[in-house]
């Protein structure tokens, strides 16, 4: 699953094909931690959250950060922020080299493996990511965020399954966590089970902490069943108008890819006439 650089941070959680999971398949949190405010440390701080960023914001950030970086490549925050933001710019295999920097610099550091993983996977190494999120998993001090890592990379690779038997393990350690429930109803959505994925991804929507991929994807979900009023009124929530309004371009665009955004189109004309 490849990561499309797009001018909204926003959309890159929404869908980018519905033959994937986009990158709305969050990998263990990272859709929900993408879009919080970066660590800091030695790195150059942030003068606002990544989710609010317009796309010169995010590119100033992604130079800044990158530069931090370049003076220090064995900083771990500066590597791990930098791949991070260069996934969120759709630059994976950018992402996946520095990445590999910092697990060689810190080959024992679970944060960083499970980081690692992450970039593997959006760089479409699906297999090696699984072996390295893997590595960074301890039976004795399970971490819900690599259970639901290891979900998505499974649900890339069509073993939906074994991808929701983790996202609950996950929920196990970390009850009502809405990325975790989000990915399990984008899970559903690939099989085609919208109902089901609707389900989950209102779930996912009404929890504390809940950013606005995770009401990106339930609008996915709503607009795929034919009620894209509603869908339209769930992507333009919390967003700039700016924001809102590419959600909805985006959203669109997927669903005339569907075939059902023409439909949803002479319904619309029926009623005005």
């Amino acid at each position: 699953m490849t990561a499309q650089a797009i001018c909204s941070p926003v959309l890159p959680r929404l869908v980018q094909s519905t033959a994937v999971v986009l990158v709305a398949l969050s990998l263990a949190g990272c859709a929900g931690q993408q879009k919080k405010e970066l660590t800091t440390g030695s790195i150059p701080t942030l003068s606002k959250p990544v989710q609010s960023m317009n796309a010169t914001e995010l590119s100033q950030a992604t130079e800044s950060i990158g530069q931090a970086y370049e003076r220090n490549p064995r900083d771990r925050e500066a590597g791990l922020n930098y791949a991070n933001l260069l996934r969120m710019t759709g630059r994976n295999e950018q992402a996946l080299a520095v990445m590999q920097q910092v697990a060689i610099n810190h080959p024992s550091d679970r944060e960083v493996l499970g980081a690692y993983g992450k970039a593997q996977a959006a760089a479409g190494q699906l297999e090696q990511a699984l072996t390295t999120i893997s590595r960074a998993q301890t039976p004795d001090r399970p971490d819900w965020k690599l259970k639901s890592a290891e979900g998505a990379v499974l649900d890339q690779l069509g073993r939906s399954s074994e991808a929701r038997l983790r996202y609950r393990e996950a929920l196990d350690l970390r009850p009502n966590e809405p990325s975790v429930l989000s990915n399990l109803g984008m899970s559903y959505l690939l099989t085609k089970d919208l109902r089901t994925a609707e389900t989950y991804l209102k779930s996912a929507a009404d929890q504390a902490g809940a950013d606005s991929s995770v009401r990106q994807n339930l609008a996915l979900a709503v607009g795929l069943q034919g009620r894209f009023q509603e869908a339209e009124a769930i992507a333009r929530q919390e967003l700039t108008a700016e924001q809102a309004e590419a959600n909805v371009t985006y959203l669109r665009s997927m669903l005339s890819q569907q075939g059902a955004w023409k439909q949803l189109a002479k319904a619309d004309d029926a009623d005005t006439n």
